[in-house]
């Protein structure tokens, strides 16, 4: 399995999560269906067939994201030193030379983006316009929507 980069603060969400998982939502899960079990008759037991399904779905996900932590190249985007270049972990601001619009991101992992707040993903197509880019550049997005320009205003490392 090869590396996923993710950041610092997105590991600590991510272990923070398996803990959850692992010290909550399994003993609760277990407790649920040992409850489902004292009822009698499992064939026709739809709080027992609940709690199996929802067993198994958090034991598919502490795998996942113990397998996603396992693959994890942590990157610090505070400890980077890129001469100002845009790489994975940078906050960029941007305006957008259509709309004059300015708009701020930081290009995280896959697992960790999230619009709403301005994280988008490294494989994103904004975000790989963006890679290696300057403070002043100007960056062509093939879009889903159409071709969008924007001019990178600032690049910080937060």
């Amino acid at each position: 399995m090869s590396t996923i980069p993710i950041t610092k603060r997105g590991a600590e969400l991510l272990k923070e999560e398996l803990q959850r998982l692992k010290a909550v939502e399994r003993p609760a899960v277990i407790n649920a269906i040992s409850e489902a079990r004292a009822q009698g008759d499992l064939s026709e037991n739809a709080e027992y067939d609940a709690a199996k399904e929802k067993q198994a779905f958090i034991e598919g996900r502490i795998l996942e994201v113990e397998a996603k932590l396992s693959a994890a190249q942590i990157i610090d985007p505070t400890q980077l030193d890129t001469d100002g270049r845009i790489v994975f972990g940078a906050t960029v601001d941007l305006e957008d030379l259509e709309s004059g619009s300015p708009v701020s991101y930081q290009i995280v992992g896959d697992d960790e983006a999230d619009i709403d707040v301005g994280k988008i993903s490294v494989s994103s197509p904004i975000a790989r316009a963006l890679i290696g880019k300057f403070e002043g550049d100007v960056a062509t997005v093939l879009a889903p929507g159409g071709e969008r320009e924007y001019e990178v205003i600032t690049v910080r490392y937060i």
